[in-house]
């Protein structure tokens, strides 16, 4: 598992990249605030439910929670599960709307 700050994953999305990002938040947190990133929760992970993102196995896959704790342990879940290119978005969607407040979706 690699690290990115908030700050670099936006650039990136900024930049058009085509990204595999995943929010492991549950589906209320997403509701109320997100960017746009695959939601499967990191209770679902915990069961090894990742059907939805099967096809990212062998691509870079960047993980967000609120904060950054989840998406660390959702990483080493999502290794452990066979996914080879795992990275942890550093401080979460509160790091994301202290740099980028205007940025909130919905």
């Amino acid at each position: 598992m690699r690290q990115i700050t908030v700050a670099d994953l936006k650039a990136k999305l900024d930049k058009g990249e085509t990204l595999h990002v995943l929010d492991v938040r549950e589906p209320n947190e997403y509701e109320e605030v997100n960017i746009n990133a695959k939601l499967l929760p990191l209770s679902a992970l915990k069961n090894f439910e990742t059907d939805a993102i099967e096809d990212w196995k062998d691509q870079e896959v960047f993980v967000h929670c609120k904060s950054g704790v989840r998406s660390m342990q959702a990483c080493m879940l999502l290794e452990s599960a066979g996914f080879k290119d795992t990275v942890n978005v550093e401080g979460g969607i509160l790091a994301w709307l202290q740099n980028f407040p205007d940025t909130r979706l919905p």
